[in-house]
């Protein structure tokens, strides 16, 4: 079988929902990107920032069977991304709740706006990479949903008093967890290209403070089956 310059085969097996025990049985997102980069086959490969591999898994399986094809495109381009700057963390989740915010159903909104004030806030002094950027993000996503923004300014308002958690790894988790369903749930007939955008964004936005690595610059793209 001919190979690739990343020592894959060409011919892989289609992209589907799950995990899987081997490639026979087909693969997610990030199982093939584990693949593509000469690591084990894996869901939770070291090639990729921790929380950009997790939207990555929760993107594949929100996205329907017809349009998960197109997210090959995006894998060469998170092999390497990785770092442990932590504006990476705050970044992701901004990015999902922000897109997340003017389409998801009423019982997700607040959640998601109280998400992008807490990200904002503890990106504020930090360099990420463009300032205006966020902001821009920020201001976008509450001119769509101005209640929502009163709303959580209220509530952080009034449990300003109490002691701030510090923004870990499980609150970015959060905040996938409610942003990338909620796109998916959403009464708006293009969740699949909204998914494949966010992903795409929130590659970008990890590309502009990790950098871009040799890796995904050089790697091609598996024609899949």
């Amino acid at each position: 079988m001919t190979q690739h310059s990343a020592g894959a085969p060409e011919l892989m097996p289609v992209l589907s929902r799950g995990k899987h025990r081997t490639p026979r049985s087909g693969g997610c997102f990030m199982e093939f990107a584990s693949y593509l980069a000469g690591e084990s086959w894996s869901d939770h490969p070291a090639c990729t920032h921790p929380t950009l591999a997790s939207m990555a898994r929760m993107v594949n399986d929100c996205t329907s069977d017809a349009a998960r094809s197109r997210l090959t495109s995006l894998i060469p381009s998170v092999i390497g991304l990785r770092g442990d700057d932590p504006r990476v963390e705050l970044l992701v989740a901004l990015r999902a709740a922000t897109q997340a915010l003017p389409v998801a159903s009423m019982e997700r909104q607040r959640a998601l706006a109280v998400g992008i004030l807490t990200c904002e806030r503890n990106l504020a002094g930090m360099d990420a990479g463009s300032s205006a950027n966020v902001t821009e993000q920020v201001r976008e996503a509450f001119r769509r949903a101005p209640d929502t923004e009163r709303w959580a300014r209220d509530f952080i308002g009034f449990v300003g008093s109490r002691p701030r958690s510090k923004f870990t790894t499980h609150s970015a988790e959060s905040i996938l967890r409610i942003s990338v369903p909620g796109i998916a749930e959403a009464c708006v007939p293009d969740t699949d290209a909204r998914l494949y955008d966010l992903l795409a964004r929130a590659i970008e936005d990890c590309t502009r403070i990790l950098g871009a690595p040799a890796t995904a610059r050089s790697a091609s793209v598996p024609v899949l089956r």
